[in-house]
């Protein structure tokens, strides 16, 4: 993904542990998704699934860092921070399928 100069400057406002999870949620191809367990797992961190949630809530690069596509192991949607809630993630995912 390339990032502007001023996204790049977004991403470094966040923590290193956000930015990683940010980047690892930018490398799930459109029209499939990951679990945050699969998310913590990814970054080397597997008990950190919360925090995984609370790094994507963080995300200012949303939708371009697609972090619609992280939902729950249990595979209902979870939370979704931007405008319109958890009924726009699922609208994102329809769109992608």
């Amino acid at each position: 993904m390339r990032l502007t100069q001023k996204q790049r400057q977004r991403l470094a406002l966040l923590t290193p542990f956000e930015r990683a999870v940010l980047l690892a949620c930018a490398k799930i191809p459109k029209g499939q998704t990951r679990t945050y367990l699969q998310i913590a797992s990814a970054i080397g961190k597997p008990r950190a699934w919360r925090a995984v949630g609370n790094a994507l809530a963080k995300n200012p690069l949303a939708p371009l860092i697609p972090c619609h596509r992280v939902i729950r192991s249990d595979g209902k949607l979870g939370g979704y921070s931007g405008k319109g809630g958890a009924r726009k993630k699922s609208e994102l995912l329809k769109k992608e399928l």
